[in-house]
């Protein structure tokens, strides 16, 4: 038997061996000589072998042919097919260096190694199949210096984004996008009531082929007033000459919370609250409350309160013995599927190129009833009809629809049903949904299914060029391009939700329309002679915006179905408006290097805006840079360690015009008297009002290592933004409560590195990028004789302080609890060093309690590679603030409402002696559960592995049975792991009502990132 074994076993082998063949080839480079130590694989296999000391190489390959990789450090990875050859010749071509790369800048392009200021690029590919809505999102963790955050997991939601800090206040602090040369709009165009939508979710990031962040003054300048928050430049694919390419991919997952809250469950709420009975009782008669005769009476009295309420709260269930535990935070999520598919078509010939591509993305989001769904269909073609002329356009059609949800201040948000008791049935009786007043609060779940709120917007962002050449290297180019959206919002309340059911239903229409313009005309100069380059710029470009918008609001439908605006019995509002705005600039730029080593770059631009006083209307915005490339001197020929190093500096001013119009004007507001139209003044005019101003300086440090296998950027920064656009109180005698004035001054410095290293190359490859940067930001001016900005009142922190950061937070601190009778206390802090503390909230000093803002931000990124495999690993972080855990003062309130608690408030204070935070329940009282407090404050610090991608190409072979080129399976997934401490749902968070430069990193009910998993395929025919 052993040997019928054997002989099975041989018989198998000389049949395998039968199937393939020995393949002998060489290697060489460029000028023919022999390469040593190239890694040649069977594509699709794990058959591999490396070229000796003469480049030559021996394979066994099958029969019918292969497709055999060659990969070299150094050198262009390259493909061969090989059929019926026995012996093939291989030649490898010089890798193109990091340094040597075209970069996209403002108005134009340049070499990496000849750039003299600090642009951050972020190729298409580290984009493409992400599971996310947004462009930014998938951004986050790959620019060193760049902070982006989504507000909550909202779908669509805004995201802020702060390149090197924040520098104003009451102006806008995103940056610029340019998409394809286009200014985009960046604002929501929608009522904002609900959620504000993000205009950069209608780009389908899957036709981007790279994003550059301009960062310092010698880069943003040439975009001058503005260019003070940094330049975002979006470029999309085109198409090449050459054979059709089509690809096609599809991607198909699921999305859940990353991260849930623990709640009382009934059993844990019912004695909780009769716990915070009794002991109210006790403090009311301690206190002298309510004219106890004694302390049993004043027990008995809460008691037979507390049971009184959770009767109702109970609706005719058991509650004191069998007590109903209704997980309510699982009912604020629902089921949600993510699917997207996009097909793109690219080629052309020596006098056309084009770039085709369709797109369809659906994202279900965790919240209820809340969901997006964007179609796209993109066109870039480029014309080149005779030897001096070139023409082309670029062309992208959006319909987007966004499902909102109510807005994260309104108690039927869906996040805020965790308020609700636990011993509230989810039905009453009658088979209905329960509701108050049987239920703490009006039903979130009731206002979900008994309301909509539909935002369809159309999107149309297109331009056209011409291009001229009038000798070599002189060249007139021409661009008119539109941005043009149109929104409209159908919203619907019905008679069982908390704002349709006092008035029969409540229905609202929201229309908007948005016309942005820009044409340029741009003459370009190139001369090159002997070691000496020059290339001049000069430009005139005009931009118009203008949008226009109406609402009209309804009561009295006949029923839920007639729920169109034509069926309300009365119309009670209506509101129409238009803003408009225009920019006339005349720019520059010159770049010269000679030797390729010495850079000099100078740029300039006069902006004028119908935003500003005629006395001020113009502002011109310099910068100029240096560069010095020490590694093409002489002296360092025999530095074997450093292949490129470059040190540069630059400084510029650059502005920020984005505040609403016609500030500096003295309007009026139409009104009535007597029945009578009229008009009253609104605003106080100021004549002067112009641009904020940031002055930026630049240090860099751009270095390769090991021929540019390792390469990274060092940065040093400071930005000195004057002349601030602020609101500022004036004499109530003069009519007006404030005036926009340029006044005051916010200061940002800091540092930033990265580095880039293909650490492996050959049949196992690792790449990967490390990215940190540390911002200091400090308000240093506000008005005069002003110290502090406080618009928070009694629920927030934030506050503007001079001389700390913006948004510092500001109130009494915490002290914990005592632990002789369990009252919260408060640091006096009286004065300096002094820790005494009082139980009365009102006694305790104000301090400042810590920053809301991130010490140090970063990103890890790696993508690895074997034989069909790869593997991406994207990690992004922030450090070093707090978040103010605005909406806990509700869910760890110490019994002060009815709110169903998270389980840490069941460590509270019980008996003298007891060591704890949390201090004593004591019903209807409050006690430490003041929100404006350091008691709510929580480490924000997080790391999140954000982008995680897994892909499979399959056998050529396999491929070519199809009739493709190509093919991928891939899982990939978003926000799959998160390390923090965070208290709260999710440290990546901010509230939708109210964020703004003033308020941000607070959590009031915001929902949680998603964390979405998808599998994919793509193809390529």
């Amino acid at each position: 038997m052993k040997k019928w074994f054997i002989f099975l076993c041989l018989l198998c082998s000389v049949s395998l061996f039968g199937q393939n063949r020995m393949l002998r080839g060489t290697v060489v480079d460029e000028q023919d000589e022999p390469l040593a130590g190239v890694t040649v694989v069977v594509k699709g296999t794990p058959s591999a072998t490396a070229t000796d000391a003469d480049g030559r190489f021996e394979l066994s390959i099958p029969a019918s042919g292969a497709t055999l990789t060659f990969s070299y450090v150094g050198f262009q990875t390259r493909e061969v097919s090989v059929t019926t050859e026995t012996q093939v010749r291989v030649q490898l071509e010089i890798e193109k260096k990091l340094m040597d790369e075209v970069v996209v800048v403002g108005y134009g392009t340049q070499i990496r190694s000849q750039l003299a200021g600090s642009i951050t690029s972020v190729q298409g590919e580290m984009l493409e199949r992400l599971p996310v809505v947004s462009v930014e999102q998938g951004l986050q963790g790959k620019a060193a210096g760049v902070f982006i955050e989504a507000n909550n997991g909202k779908v669509g939601g805004d995201i802020r984004v702060r390149i090197r800090g924040a520098t104003s206040m009451d102006a806008s602090n995103q940056p610029l996008f340019i998409l394809d040369g286009i200014p985009i709009n960046t604002n929501y165009i929608n009522d904002g009531v609900d959620i504000t939508l993000n205009p950069l979710a209608d780009i389908d990031f899957n036709d981007i082929e790279s994003v550059e962040i301009l960062k310092d003054a010698s880069a943003s300048a040439i975009y001058g007033a503005r260019g003070a928050n940094g330049v975002v430049i979006i470029t999309t694919k085109r198409g090449k000459a050459g054979t059709p390419q089509v690809t096609f991919d599809f991607q198909q997952g699921w999305s859940k919370p990353t991260r849930l809250r623990e709640f009382l469950n009934g059993r844990q709420y019912v004695d909780y609250f009769l716990d915070a009975a009794v002991r109210g009782g006790k403090y009311a008669y301690r206190v002298g409350l309510g004219n106890f005769d004694d302390e049993q009476e004043a027990i008995d009295k809460y008691t037979q309160r507390v049971i009184s309420d959770l009767t109702q709260f109970a609706n005719g269930t058991d509650f004191l013995n069998n007590p109903v535990s209704t997980d309510w935070q699982s009912l604020a999520f629902q089921k949600a599927p993510f699917s997207s598919a996009d097909l793109d078509i690219s080629g052309g010939s020596e006098r056309i190129t084009y770039y085709l591509s369709g797109g369809y993305a659906f994202q279900n989001g965790i919240l209820l009833e809340n969901n997006a769904k964007r179609y796209n269909l993109n066109t870039n073609l480029d014309l080149y009809p005779g030897k001096n002329i070139n023409a082309g356009l670029s062309l992208h059609l959006i319909r987007n629809a966004n499902n909102t949800v109510p807005n994260d201040y309104q108690f039927t948000t869906p996040m805020q049903i965790v308020a609700q008791a636990p011993i509230t049935p989810l039905y009453d009786s009658t088979g209905e949904l329960t509701n108050y007043p049987n239920a703490t609060y009006q039903s979130p779940l009731v206002d979900a299914y008994n309301s909509f709120n539909l935002n369809v917007t159309w999107r149309t962002i297109g331009g056209l060029y011409a291009e001229y050449f009038f000798l070599p290297g002189l060249k007139l180019r021409g661009e008119a391009a539109a941005d043009i959206s149109n929104l409209n919002t159908n919203a619907y309340y019905g008679k069982k939700s908390d704002l349709g059911k006092p008035v029969g239903g409540y229905g609202y229409v929201y229309n908007s329309t948005l016309e942005n313009y820009d044409v340029k005309l741009l003459l370009d100069y190139t001369k090159t002679w002997n070691e000496h380059s020059l290339s001049l710029m000069a430009a005139n470009e005009y931009q118009r915006y203008k949008l226009q918008y109406s609402e009209a609001d309804g009561t009295g439908f006949p029923n839920d179905n007639l729920n169109n605006l034509s069926s309300a019995s009365q119309i009670v509002y209506y509101v129409g408006a238009s803003d408009e705005y225009r920019f006339l600039s005349y720019l520059g730029r010159a770049n010269y290097v000679y030797g390729g080593k010495y850079l000099f770059t100078l740029t300039g631009r006069l902006d004028g805006s119908s935003k500003f006083g005629e006395n001020r209307r113009f502002g011109f915005f310099p910068s100029a840079a240096a560069g010095w490339v020490l590694s093409r001197e002489s002296f360092w020929k025999n530095n074997h360690m450093f292949s490129f190093l470059k040190l540069r500096g630059s400084y510029g001013i650059t502005g920020n015009a984005e505040i609403s119009t016609f500030q500096y004007a003295g309007l009026f507001a139409v009104s009535t008297y007597a029945d009578k139209p009229g008009l009253s003044p609104y605003t106080l005019p100021n004549p002067d009002l112009s641009w904020e101003q940031t002055a930026q300086y630049d240090i860099g440090l751009d270095f390769g290592l090991l021929g540019d296998r390792i390469n990274g950027q060092l940065d040093y920064y400071f930005k000195d933004t004057r002349d601030l656009l602020l609101a500022v109180p004036v004499s109530a005698t003069t009519g007006f409560t404030s005036q926009t004035q340029n006044i005051g001054r916010v200061t940002n410095r800091g540092i930033e590195a990265a580095v880039f290293a293909d650490l492996l190359t050959g049949k196992f490859t690792w790449n990967t990028g490390l990215n940190v940067a540390r911002n200091w930001n400090k308000v240093e001016e506000i008005a005069p004789g002003q110290e502090i900005i406080d618009y928070s009142g009694s629920d927030g922190l934030n506050v503007m302080l001079v001389g700390h950061p913006m948004g510092i937070y500001y109130g009494p601190e915490y002290a914990g609890v005592d632990p002789a009778n369990g009252d919260a206390l408060w640091y006096i802090n009286a004065e300096e060093g002094s820790r005494e503390t009082t139980n009365d909230y009102n006694a305790a000093n104000w301090v400042i309690l810590g920053d809301p803002n991130p010490k140090v931000i970063g990103g890890f990124n790696n993508s690895f590679g074997y034989g069909p495999f790869s593997l991406t690993l994207n990690f992004q972080g922030a450090f070093g603030h707090l978040i103010h855990l605005s909406g806990d003062h509700w869910m760890n309130g110490g019994a002060a409402t009815y709110d169903n608690q998270i389980t840490e408030g069941l460590n509270y204070w019980k008996q003298p002696g007891d060591i704890t935070d949390v201090p004593e329940p004591r019903l209807y009282f409050d006690n430490g559960n003041q929100a404006r407090s350091s008691r709510y404050l929580s480490d924000g610090s997080y790391l999140r592995l954000k982008n995680f991608s897994l892909g499979y190409d399959l056998p050529d072979s396999w491929c070519s049975k199809a009739r493709l080129s190509g093919l991928k399976l891939y899982v990939s997934a978003y926000n799959l792991l998160t390390f923090t401490r965070y208290e709260g749902w999710d440290p990546e968070v901010s509230a939708d009502g109210g964020v703004s430069n003033y308020f941000f990193s607070f959590d009031f009910y915001s929902a949680p990132q998603p964390r979405t998993i998808v599998f994919g395929v793509n193809m390529k025919l």
